[in-house]
């Protein structure tokens, strides 16, 4: 009997890593993949908050949402940079109707609540139909015990206590108009162990837990939420949804405008939760996912390595780090 639950398991591994790699050109999970188009009906003419917005995939998230005629309001706390994006885009409502929101999430309960009163009174007759929860912190990577008690404080702060307290601020609004979707820049490391990013891992599991159970309490009054999880991505800064810090030597990471892409595609579409990554990554979230035994065991396996080639500045994601040490590239 053991001799079969074996193979079977074996064989349905087998099956699937055949699978995942079959697709290894693809950029997202099986369902993101299915959907090949934005449905723009459910973007044009929407009021879209985006925080993060002033570079990497809020940028590009700004400037794609602008081409399909969305009202944007656009927030970080650099203001300047905020509005050279503003200046930049093009679209229906844009440049001239953009609204510049300088937004600092780790401000405090009573600031936050004044941005959520001034973002919906933005646009006379229409509140805020998308917020999407894109600044993030993280510092490079460490150890998870070599982390201070400040930047455990400053990551939380930002990741998680800011956005979540912007949630509850903004909800009633949505509630009250009976509709309104969140649309929450995750990442890998919230859904798989991430040597080296222990404490951006876990304000990332956090957003995670918290976005699904609120979707599901507010579901039948309208709500919706779609979480996106990527994995290294390509920015023009070490800020943004998947900020993990310097470059490291021949790293392959999708570009931002592919993610950005896919994460309009999975809002339009209220896909509940989407992974944006090239492989080995999105193999990685399968296995954790689905055979939980065998993809903890993977990532105990490359675990001290990942450090080691973080702190030389090396490749994270290769396939090397299973097979011991290796200098980076």
């Amino acid at each position: 009997m053991l001799v079969l639950v074996f193979f079977l398991v074996s064989f349905f591994l087998l099956l699937l890593l055949l699978l995942l790699f079959r697709f290894a050109t693809a950029h997202g999970d099986f369902t993101l993949m299915s959907k090949k188009h934005v449905k723009r009906e459910e973007i044009e003419d929407k009021v879209v908050w985006i925080t993060g917005a002033s570079r990497g995939i809020g940028e590009v998230l700004a400037k794609q949402l602008a081409g399909l005629g969305a009202k944007l309001i656009i927030s970080a706390r650099d203001e300047a940079g905020l509005e050279r994006v503003k200046n930049e885009l093009s679209g229906k409502f844009a440049p001239n109707e953009v609204k510049v929101l300088p937004l600092d999430l780790a401000s405090g309960e009573n600031k936050l609540k004044e941005a959520v009163e001034k973002a919906e009174s933005l646009f006379p007759g229409s509140g805020v139909d998308y917020m999407i929860h894109n600044a993030a912190f993280e510092r490079p990577k460490t150890t998870a015990l070599d982390v201070s008690e400040e930047s455990l404080k400053t990551t939380f702060d930002v990741n998680v206590i800011g956005t979540i307290s912007l949630t509850r601020l903004l909800a009633p609004f949505m509630l009250h108009r009976g509709r309104g979707h969140f649309v929450v820049m995750s990442s890998a490391a919230g859904k798989t162990p991430a040597p080296g990013q222990a404490v951006y891992s876990a304000s990332k599991h956090a957003l995670n837990g918290y976005f699904h159970s609120l979707r599901s309490e507010l579901y039948p009054k309208g709500i919706r939420v779609t979480v996106v999880c990527p994995g290294p991505i390509e920015t023009s800064t070490s800020s943004g949804a998947e900020a993990i810090g310097k470059k490291g030597v021949s790293e392959k990471r999708l570009s931002s405008e592919r993610c950005a892409q896919l994460t309009i595609i999975a809002a339009s579409h209220n896909l509940k939760e989407v992974w944006i990554s090239y492989q080995p990554v999105l193999a990685v979230m399968y296995l954790v996912q689905y055979m939980p035994t065998i993809g903890y065991w993977l990532m105990d396996k490359i675990g001290a390595n990942r450090v080691e080639v973080a702190a030389k500045k090396g490749n994270t994601y290769s396939l090397s780090l299973l097979f011991g040490k290796k200098k980076p590239s």
